[in-house]
């Protein structure tokens, strides 16, 4: 992958401040596949945070114990992302109470 496209990519959603032109954007770039994909394994990652099982998560979102692995897998990384992203989320619903 092309570190200048993915750099340009990154930079360009994180500018995107509207929460509808975001969404329209997304549905444009992404099948609506894809943009379901997304929306899962952010589900998956959210639930095996919160410790539920991944059995559980596979019978409520109706995904493999495979496609759940990968997401435990990357959640062993305490500095990875996606905690960084559970904490920045967290931290936000917060401040909306």
């Amino acid at each position: 992958m092309n570190i200048k496209y993915q750099q340009e990519l990154i930079s360009l959603l994180t500018n995107i401040k509207n929460i509808k032109l975001m969404n329209e954007f997304i549905k444009d770039i992404l099948t609506p596949t894809e943009f379901e994909e997304i929306i899962i394994r952010w589900q998956i990652i959210k639930q095996l945070s919160k410790g539920v099982s991944q059995r559980k998560i596979a019978t409520k979102l109706g995904v493999s114990i495979a496609t759940i692995t990968r997401g435990s897998r990357e959640l062993r990384d305490k500095k990875g992302g996606f905690w960084k992203v559970l904490k920045m989320k967290n931290n936000l619903c917060k401040k909306l109470i």
